[in-house]
């Protein structure tokens, strides 16, 4: 009897755990999905003016638009995207009449294109403030000789650019530009596993109840 208590003890108490585990998953699933209609409509709300100076966590999302004049250079970005493949994002220097000079996400062009000039004379940018986290420890380092980056770190092209680390991502140009193609803010890129962890706690508690019932079984036959 005591063996069968124990076993009972055992696998009700890890089951228990197991359960509350994925329910706390669920819970956490809910909360994400709030923050991301939150994001939704942030990135979709009417544009401001550029704040004198933006910060990264308040300022995040935040829709903007922008005039000024793009200055020299670029530097490509290497991106996927899904079921078109494999392009470079386009980050060039603009400078508004105050004299502010920022990073522009003017858009996508294939891999296999040159990449066109950027528009000239006055140009009204309408996009996103973003600070993108996209350098992990599996992350290549940037091939400088080449141009092609890996990664959209704001403080590192802007000094590579000689702007302000403030980075807009253009939702359209006016007047538009042809050959490349915007690639606006979107929750896309913002992890949301909670439903898949949430799936995993129970099966386990599932599994682990499981080996319980085998576990009383196999004492109950040694019993006899």
């Amino acid at each position: 009897m005591g063996r069968v208590i124990g076993a009972l003890v055992l696998g009700l108490g890890g089951a228990a755990i197991l359960l509350s585990l994925g329910v706390w998953q669920v819970q956490r699933l809910g909360w994400k999905q709030g923050v991301l209609v939150e994001i939704e409509a942030r990135i979709a709300a009417d544009p401001v003016d550029l704040p004198a100076t933006p910060d990264p966590v308040a300022d995040r999302y935040l829709p903007v638009a922008v005039t000024g004049v793009f200055g020299e250079g670029f530097v490509r970005v290497l991106v996927s995207q899904r079921g078109i493949g494999a392009g470079y994002r386009i980050i060039s220097p603009l400078e508004t009449a105050e004299g502010r000079r920022l990073l522009v996400d003017r858009g996508v062009v294939p891999v296999a294109d040159a990449v066109p000039l950027a528009p000239e004379g006055v140009v009204t940018v309408t996009g996103n403030l973003h600070w993108p986290e996209e350098r992990d420890g599996f992350t290549p380092e940037n091939d400088l000789d080449d141009n092609i980056w890996f990664a959209r770190e704001v403080d590192v092209l802007a000094a590579h650019l000689e702007t302000g680390p403030v980075l807009v991502i253009a939702r359209s140009l006016d007047p538009a530009e042809a050959g490349v193609t915007p690639l606006p803010v979107g929750t896309e890129g913002i992890p949301n596993d909670h439903l898949n962890y949430a799936i995993t706690w129970f099966s386990l508690a599932a599994v682990w109840l499981g080996m319980t019932g085998f576990l009383l079984w196999r004492i109950r036959r040694r019993s006899e």
